[in-house]
């Protein structure tokens, strides 16, 4: 979840950094079809890029990779074929009518009331109030769910679909790449609507384990890796920064200057994107070294808001956002800031599925069918994960 630009609305996206256990090598090994219906046309490289669904976008300038060349040699070397990082156009324009069918997602979603994906059975979440957000913990499924007009708590469903716990007051829930924890916090809300400072944030692995950050707004998980709980917190209620904080469960939580207004924290916890700059119609984010503070590199193009499971790609949306979706998704290289890939649409989420894939959550407008999408990030070619259609469609965290 990151800040937006304008108003500074807070949006909940299942991102990010965190990944869901189940599927990984299963996707990396298949591609979406290309040169089939599953592929999405191109843009043509005449005309200007689509403008975000919630404002304006500027045009990526993509950075060359470096040559490299043999060493010399007395004895004739034959050089081999360097793999491209990328092939076919850069840009995609997605048509959500023209893609194929392919496999389901492979990390938890839900559809209907049902979470489905990732290492476990189908496991419909009970009642009617709203369902926030889901997540795989081992076998069981966490959903985030409203609880009252302004409240939320967290329903942890065994594989057996029997609700066995409830978290009062839990916005937000990351798992670990191998789905065996899961780290959640809690958000407090007035009845009048006005949050409550401080957040309390849990571990849950053999046991579970909490600590209570007093004096902190808008807390917002980021991720847990490594042994380690990744969230931002404002330390004023109406504040245009907020801090990036660690938590080592047994330890007191640690904020960490080097790196000031965070969106996303990469999986080896050692790279982060922070949002540099950040105006009423414009935002510049940096990738920095978490250690020392220092930046990789800078993008006025693109907002930074997650990374793929080994680190090397981020992932990116409009460098302005305010209203409904997201006009763009981008794919860079993590060393060099170089663009990969982006597609134009309408999406509400965008998630790493593995390394080489992203799912997208797209459709085209409030009240339309909407899919979750699979796209392949060296091609940019798409499929349909899930059939278009109506109805409540998440991709989990």
């Amino acid at each position: 979840m990151q800040p937006k630009n304008g108003r500074l609305v807070a949006v909940v996206a299942a991102v990010a950094v965190a990944a869901i256990a189940g599927g990984g090598t299963a996707a990396y090994r298949q591609s979406p079809q290309v040169a089939e219906a599953a592929e999405a046309a191109p843009l043509s490289s005449t005309p200007s890029p689509p403008p975000s669904a919630s404002g304006p976008t500027a045009t990526p300038r993509a950075t060359p990779m470096p040559s490299s060349s043999p060493a010399p040699s007395k004895t004739p070397v034959t050089t081999p074929t360097r793999t491209p990082t990328r092939s076919g156009p850069v840009k995609t324009n997605v048509d959500l009518k023209k893609l194929a069918p392919g496999r389901a997602p492979q990390i938890a979603y839900l559809s209907g009331r049902t979470v489905r994906g990732g290492a476990g059975p189908d496991l419909e979440v009970p009642g009617s109030q709203q369902i926030q957000q889901v997540a795989r913990l081992r076998q069981s499924a966490l959903a985030v769910v409203s609880a009252g007009d302004n409240s939320t708590e967290m329903l942890t469903i065994d594989r057996d679909g029997k609700v066995v716990g409830k978290t009062p007051d839990v916005s937000q829930v990351v798992t670990t790449e191998d789905g065996m924890a899961a780290a959640y916090l809690t958000s407090l809300v007035s009845d009048q609507g006005e949050q409550s400072p401080g957040t309390t944030l849990y571990v849950a692995e053999q046991e579970v384990r909490k600590v209570t950050v007093p004096d902190v707004w808008n807390a917002t998980l980021l991720g847990y890796v490594n042994g380690k709980v990744y969230f931002q917190a404002s330390d004023k209620e109406a504040s245009g920064t907020w801090t990036l904080y660690e938590w080592t469960p047994g330890a007191k939580v640690t904020p960490i200057k080097s790196v000031p207004k965070p969106t996303a924290v990469s999986p080896d916890g050692t790279t982060a994107a922070s949002l540099t700059t950040l105006t009423d119609y414009n935002s510049c984010t940096s990738i920095l070294e978490i250690a020392t503070g220092k930046r990789l590199w800078r993008t006025c193009d693109y907002q930074i808001d997650g990374f793929t499971h080994d680190g090397t790609t981020a992932i990116g949306g409009p460098f302005y956002r305010d209203g409904y979706g997201d006009g763009l998704a981008a794919a860079l290289d993590v060393k060099t800031g170089t663009l990969l890939h982006e597609w134009s649409g309408v999406f509400r989420q965008a998630v790493a599925e593995d390394d080489q894939h992203l799912l997208l959550l797209a459709d085209t407008g409030e009240e339309t069918p909407a899919s979750i999408i699979r796209c392949t990030i060296s091609t940019g070619a798409c499929e349909l994960a899930t059939p278009l259609a109506k109805g409540t469609l998440l991709i989990g965290s």
